[in-house]
């Protein structure tokens, strides 16, 4: 299908790849673009990290909502944790090993991100769902292999966010913790659909552990 994100530009910025201490990929929202997230390599502010950022096509990486039924989200939904996994095989062929990677989206992005950390449960850098949630509907098997292996995770969003419902962010923190992952949840009341300075500083502070 035409509509697949295999093919998509990935854009690069940051330390140059064969000089970097360590990686994040940066998986940006429903309606916006690799480009857009970039915008947040300026307030992360770490010289060492390269940042690198997929588009996906139609600037949506999945057609529906994260909680509608999986398969009316594919074959796009597995075509975009494709583009993940082929990005953490690109950097650590370059050397930068899976525990200096830190995955981090924002919205249908954080959605993208968390799934494929629960799917492909190892040791990262961080991953971080800024406004999102594990995808699929209430009720979806959970049942992931592998271990995070004390991964720091980091999932914030609104109380109020008419997109990610609360008890979705809650239930994944839950699942992630049994993951093995070190989880760090943060609601932020009356917040809208968008991303906080406080997020912004404990972001910081995983990339400085890594």
């Amino acid at each position: 299908m035409n509509n697949l994100h295999q093919g998509q530009p990935v854009l690069t910025t940051g330390q140059e790849l064969d000089k970097a201490k360590a990686a994040v990929i940066l998986l940006h929202g429903r309606g916006d673009s690799a480009q857009g997230i970039l915008g947040l390599v300026e307030v992360l502010d770490h010289p060492d990290f390269v940042y690198l950022a997929p588009n996906a096509s139609t600037q949506q990486w999945y057609p529906n909502r994260f909680i509608a039924p999986i398969a009316s989200n594919e074959p796009w939904l597995s075509s975009a944790l494709q583009v993940v996994a082929d990005l953490v095989k690109h950097l650590n062929d370059a050397k930068i090993p899976s525990e200096k990677i830190m995955l981090l989206g924002f919205s249908q992005g954080a959605c993208l991100a968390l799934e494929y950390a629960a799917r492909n449960a190892q040791r990262y850098g961080g991953v971080v769902g800024l406004s999102g949630g594990l995808i699929g509907p209430e009720g979806t098997p959970r049942n992931y292999p592998g271990s995070l292996d004390n991964t720091p995770v980091f999932l914030g969003c609104s109380d109020v966010d008419f997109h990610i419902p609360l008890p979705i962010v809650q239930h994944s923190t839950e699942v992630l913790k049994k993951l093995g992952g070190d989880v760090t949840e943060r609601i932020y009341p009356g917040m809208g659909h968008t991303i906080n300075e406080d997020e912004i500083e404990f972001v910081r502070g995983i990339m400085a552990g890594i």
